[in-house]
């Protein structure tokens, strides 16, 4: 019995796992086309960082309450609620419970919007370096006019502009602290309507409906890619075009998942706050998510500090950042969100079961996906980066420079894409059994040590710094999910370890395997092409790269029987 279950948690998870990475695929180049749209109006200008800026506020929010919610606490108390039957008494208990913690999110979103929209203009001051007035040098810059004075090689002299120079500088810099204090208010009510849509997949996700959910984010980048195009002659600058865009996107998020939430039986309506703040189901909730929060908050203020110390760095350096996180998101959103958020519900069933082998199985095989995904697509961009962005951003107001800049970047940020995707894998393994103590942990950690990193790293490398600092953060947040694999005797540390780390080597020499020819090839063919447009100028390239590497690649895996391939193969052909 305990094989046919197996057998049967597998295919469940592959077809949902596919009919997710279709949604989500679908997502992501649709946020990539929001993001050509953005390079397009804003390219790196101002606007495009002010833009990022405010977007990143209540985005950072919804990660910290809205999908921190879903995930670490509210799915696994839904399923121990439909665990227990579908009598009378349990479906009572189980609709309480879904009022009560709907009244939560709406009441307490509620009021962080009103708050957020009244303190905004006290918070936008820190993504906004002032310039230095030349008539009142501070004893901060007199002290790193010395220090560039006695270690050159470290240290570089502030510029101290002139009257004229610096007074355009304190124009350009109210420009951009009014922009993003005015941007930031139109989109913090998406934290609202976005907290809903969450709690909908949430209901959706629990009884294993994944499809309405994954296809929200398509309709989302869409109705803000239509909004830009549409409202832009209308508005200052196409910034606010996207802002209201982001809004409508939102409320039609939540919307569309309304009639299907409908009919899983299960209604949706408010209750009393009294009954909220008692209610057994939503206190475990509460208790789950307040810890959580907390390392959820270090790890997400990662973008923040990330955010702020790059809007002191220079102009184009925001935009920049996320333009090449936007692209690593793109290969991440479509393997590790879907595998994290379709394995979550499996790996509660087996905690709640006690099936712990089943559990571990299930865990080391997404691992390996992972690594089979992550670290074959890191080579491949590191090889064709420049012409990825070139072919994907290039347009408009996304110049030369604007290449440069996110190709500094986006080379940082990709060599964290495995670490980025296991953390996505792991910290499901501990929030399935109800610890979201160590995952928090591991992330207050995280943060910390990417606070250090970014801010010494950005002083000598710029934005290449920033994303540097991530990547290693990143690694460093791994490294103690592992760790912390000790502490949880269901896990079978020595072999989880033992399995990554040799198939880790194993895709690594693959991949490098399959990347000698493409560098070698990879200039020639650059070369044939650059006299062309665009498309054909830099898809070429990548296209003619990608089906050397992929070819190369998949005849190693198929010569040396990988365990994963022919587990994909054996699962598709039933």
């Amino acid at each position: 019995m305990s094989n046919e279950n197996a057998q049967s948690n597998n295919k469940s998870l592959l077809k949902s796992g596919l009919l997710l990475s279709l949604m989500t695929f679908m997502s992501r180049i649709m946020g990539l086309l929001r993001e050509m749209t953005k390079a397009a109006f804003l390219g790196t200008s101002m606007y495009a960082d002010a833009f990022t800026t405010a977007f990143m506020i209540p985005n950072l929010l919804r990660r910290l309450f809205a999908e921190n919610a879903v995930s670490a606490a509210f799915i696994p108390t839904f399923k121990k609620y439909l665990s227990k039957g579908d009598e009378q008494e349990n479906r009572r208990q189980t609709q309480e419970f879904l009022k009560s913690t709907f009244t939560l999110v709406s009441f307490l979103t509620a009021c962080i919007v009103v708050l957020g929209i009244a303190i905004t203009p006290f918070i936008t001051p820190i993504f906004c370096k002032k310039p230095i007035d030349p008539y009142n040098i501070t004893l901060f810059v007199h002290f790193k006019m010395w220090l560039a004075s006695n270690m050159p090689a470290l240290f570089t002299p502030p510029v101290i502009p002139s009257a004229e120079d610096y007074a355009a500088q304190i124009q350009s810099w109210l420009s951009k602290k009014n922009e993003i204090t005015v941007l930031t208010r139109i989109m913090f009510p998406y934290l609202f309507v976005i907290s809903i849509a969450a709690f909908f997949q949430g209901i959706l996700n629990g009884c294993k409906i994944f499809a309405p959910s994954g296809f929200t984010p398509v309709l989302f980048n869409g109705i803000v890619i239509a909004g830009t195009y549409i409202l832009s002659p209308f508005t200052e600058n196409p910034a606010r075009a996207m802002s209201f865009g982001v809004i409508v996107g939102g409320i039609v998020q939540a919307l569309f998942q309304l009639p299907f939430v409908l009919k899983t039986k299960w209604s949706v309506c408010f209750t009393s706050l009294k009954k909220t703040f008692t209610n057994p189901g939503t206190k475990k909730v509460v208790a789950l998510i307040v810890p959580t929060i907390i390392g959820m908050a270090a790890y997400q203020l990662n973008d923040l500090v990330s955010t702020a110390i790059a809007s002191r760095t220079g102009d184009g350096i925001v935009s920049s950042l996320q333009y090449s996180i936007r692209l690593q998101e793109l290969i991440l959103g479509i393997f590790a969100v879907s595998i994290g958020t379709v394995i979550l519900p499996d790996l509660s069933g087996l905690a709640n079961s006690k099936r712990w082998e089943e559990f571990n199985n299930m865990l080391i095989q997404a691992i390996k996906i992972m690594t089979l995904i992550s670290i074959p697509v890191t080579v491949y961009s590191l090889i064709t980066g420049k012409e990825l962005i070139s072919l994907l951003y290039k347009s408009k107001k996304f110049d030369d420079e604007s290449v440069r800049l996110t190709l500094g970047v986006f080379h940082f940020h990709i060599s964290g894409l495995l670490f980025i995707a296991l953390n996505r894998i792991i910290s499901p393994a501990f929030y399935s059994q109800g610890n979201t103590k160590l995952p928090t942990l591991a992330g207050i950690l995280s943060f910390g040590a990417n606070i250090v990193l970014v801010f010494i790293l950005s002083k000598f490398m710029g934005g290449n710094g920033i994303a540097l600092g991530l990547t290693l953060a990143s690694l460093i947040n791994t490294i103690f999910l592992f760790a912390f694999m000790k502490k949880m005797k269901s896990m079978n540390i020595r072999r989880i370890a033992k399995s990554t780390i040799i198939y880790i080597i194993k895709i690594c020499i693959y991949s490098a395997i399959a990347a000698l020819p493409c560098i070698r090839l990879h200039p020639i063919i650059v070369r044939v092409f650059a006299s062309y447009k665009r498309i054909i100028a830099f898809g070429m390239p990548v296209m003619l790269t990608a089906i050397l590497f992929g070819t190369i690649g998949v005849v190693e895996l198929v010569i040396t029987k990988d365990e994963i391939v022919k587990a994909i193969f054996r699962k598709v052909k039933r």
